[in-house]
């Protein structure tokens, strides 16, 4: 049975994916900036969360949406370390930090955070994967090509399935080459960093192929951009779409779903497999 090891605990990977909600205490992130700003709010939409169902709450204080401006050090770990204070002693499910900062990372993991999160796959800031291993926590290594400034400026791929998963390979084996155990390993091909919505149907449509690198997987698809284009009108409400796209990816062996709408996924999913959607 595969497992994710956080070091105070493991996570059991089981058929139905883990739901890991989305806590962005950020004023702009693209789907919920600034509804929780207080530290306060935050962690009573993070209780909720895990009421909801949610085996995972990933915190972020910087928004990573295309284009948007980067958050000093400092900014970040002050918008973070209350809300993961606050809940550390209050979650029974790991808390984890979303930032490719190295000092954001160890402040998070001293107030309780278990999972490094890091959208440029260890590679944003040169001291971060000597904390990973440090702190023996888990890490989620994403795929990005390019920057949240520069991502969606034209993203090209003679095989995007092919590269993200090399890619995706290549840092597993630097990171077991700088002593991270591969059970620690959770990988992220990206979905929305750096592709087209071409790139991010291609990706999910191979979602499986994924699992050839040995680690969990996680997919963060949740109300992102091309749900809006497939759907014919980048206004609609995306949740519907995001519920669609999960149940794929559950189909898919996909471990990990990182979404907003925590409750209506961890429900769907119920359904699904109680329907014989994961036999």
């Amino acid at each position: 049975m595969l497992a994710w090891d956080l070091g105070r605990r493991q996570l059991v990977l089981q058929r139905r994916p883990l739901v890991m909600g989305i806590l962005n205490v950020t004023p702009d992130s693209f789907s919920d900036g600034g509804k929780h700003a207080s530290p306060e709010r935050a962690i009573e939409v993070a209780l909720q969360m895990e009421s909801d169902g949610a085996d995972i709450i990933d915190i972020g204080g910087e928004s990573t949406r295309p284009y948007s401006d980067p958050v000093a050090a400092t900014e970040e770990t002050e918008r973070v370390v209350p809300v993961i204070r606050g809940l550390a002693t209050k979650l029974s499910i790991p808390i984890s930090i979303d930032t490719s900062k190295a000092s954001v990372a160890f402040a998070s993991v001293n107030a309780g955070a278990e999972i490094v999160n890091d959208v440029t796959g260890l590679e944003g800031d040169p001291d971060m994967i000597d904390v990973v291993k440090s702190t023996e926590v888990g890490v989620c290594v994403m795929h990005m090509q390019g920057t949240p400034q520069t991502m969606q400026d034209a993203p090209q791929y003679a095989n995007v399935v092919e590269e993200i998963l090399a890619y995706l390979i290549a840092r597993r084996d630097h990171c077991l080459s700088r002593g991270i155990a591969q059970a620690r390993i959770c990988l992220d091909p990206g979905i929305g960093f750096g592709k087209t919505h071409d790139h991010n149907l291609e990706l999910l449509r191979h979602a499986a192929r994924f699992r050839e690198t040995g680690c969990p997987i996680l997919i963060g698809h949740s109300r992102k951009g091309f749900i809006g284009h497939l759907l014919g009108d980048k206004s609609a409400d995306r949740m519907a779409g995001t519920l669609g796209v999960s149940l794929a990816m559950a189909l898919a062996g996909a471990n990990v779903l990182r979404v907003h709408d925590v409750k209506q996924t961890v429900d769907a999913l119920r359904l699904f497999e109680a329907s014989g959607g994961l036999d």
